[in-house]
């Protein structure tokens, strides 16, 4: 059972969490005035990630730097940069951070996978599906998937502009329990903690109001793009999607061990979990773009909890891309469910009634083996 469940009735702990992002502002992985990685540092924040792994946890890094780390390597002068200084100096130290990431890592024996990612890669559904089975496989093997915005492509039109965002928008693709920001600050105050010594910390924020929203202040590092404004858009995106968020200090050594131990931070409880709010958003959200018929054996695999399999459908009706929304209906015409369909209509009509080991022969690629998989897949009214 995921204990994340229960979590708005005890302070969370990092235990309870099965699936975690993990977001690295560039302030902390860069030190700007030194100009160099803060290696001592990113050393006692493996260690953490290490040890979480080992517990069958999956992880996943949201990481800034590029930018930060380009331009030590390149000298540039400090200051702003143009756009396409920015994107060149990210060409450069993407590979930096790559490297700076699969060593820390590798130390502990995990190994690293580069993920690079822009707005379009969550927003458009083809894009979105490819980048979710790309992070799914990296976890199935046990890499920590390191996922950085492409700075390289992305410009003031279409990126993020702040990895707190891409972490929420990251750990809803992945249906993440928890989200850690590792941050300047070590959580939410009633006012900013820097020019109000009377300043009161926020230990727990069960629902985003007006007042929280106003509590946010603007961003406070050179190197960061973010700031409390963006990170309480991040938990509502967070805890929309039925995941919890956390926004700690990050400068200190082991700030997840730190966390674990009880640190001061703030946690943002979501209401239910990513399971719960990814079946509503399937079966009351989208609009379905085809129906698929299915018979007697594959209603009652479905109501087990399993997938739907190719071989179990009989007919198909509409013109449905990969990863569209299809209704899904028993011999008799009465709705079953709904889900999103693993393959596009044209592939589907020439696999429905096969078994899964014939796909790879008719379709000439080996594509999944589920019709739509039971994580996609709302039956009745679960």
């Amino acid at each position: 059972m995921n204990k994340a469940k229960d979590t708005l009735q005890h302070t969370p702990r990092l235990t309870d969490f099965r699936r975690i992002v993990v977001k690295v502002g560039s302030s902390l992985l860069v030190d700007a005035k030194a100009g160099r990685l803060n290696e001592a540092w990113l050393a006692s924040l493996a260690a953490d990630l290490a040890a979480l792994h080992s517990g069958k946890r999956d992880l996943l890094v949201v990481s800034s730097g590029a930018i930060a780390l380009g331009r030590t390597v390149l000298k540039l002068p400090a200051g702003p940069l143009e756009l396409e200084d920015s994107q060149a100096a990210a060409a450069v130290g993407q590979i930096a951070l790559a490297r700076t990431w699969t060593e820390a890592l590798s130390r502990h024996g995990i190994t690293a996978g580069q993920v690079l990612v822009t707005l379009g890669d969550t927003e458009e559904r083809r894009r979105y599906l490819n980048a979710r089975s790309t992070i799914d496989k990296l976890l199935e093997w046990r890499a920590v998937p390191v996922i950085n915005e492409n700075d390289t492509v992305a410009t003031s039109e279409i990126r993020y502009g702040d990895n707190d965002r891409l972490a929420a928008r990251v750990a809803t693709m992945v249906s993440a329990d928890l989200v850690v920001l590792l941050s300047d600050v070590d959580g939410l105050y009633d006012a900013p903690p820097v020019t109000t010594s009377s300043a009161r910390h926020i230990p727990r924020v069960e629902r985003i109001t007006p007042e929280i929203e106003a509590m946010a202040g603007a961003a406070g590092s050179g190197l960061s793009r973010g700031g409390m404004q963006t990170k309480i858009e991040a938990a509502k995106i967070t805890t929309g999607a039925g995941t919890h968020m956390v926004i700690a200090s990050g400068h200190i050594d082991h700030p997840l061990d730190a966390i674990a131990t009880g640190a001061r931070c703030t946690w943002f409880l979501a209401a239910g979990n990513p399971v719960t709010a990814r079946k509503k958003w399937i079966a009351g959200s989208l609009e379905p773009r085809g129906t698929l018929f299915i018979d007697a054996g594959a209603v009652t695999a479905l109501r087990r909890g399993n997938s739907l399999l190719p071989v179990g459908v009989a007919r198909i009706e509409g013109e449905f891309a990969r990863g569209d929304a299809v209704i899904i209906r028993g011999p008799d015409g009465a709705e079953i469910g709904r889900g999103l369909s693993a393959y596009d209509a044209e592939d589907a009509q020439k696999i429905r009634g096969r078994s899964s080991a014939d796909i790879d022969t008719i379709l000439g690629f080996s594509g999944r083996a589920e019709m739509i998989h039971r994580d996609n897949l709302v039956v009745g009214r679960e």
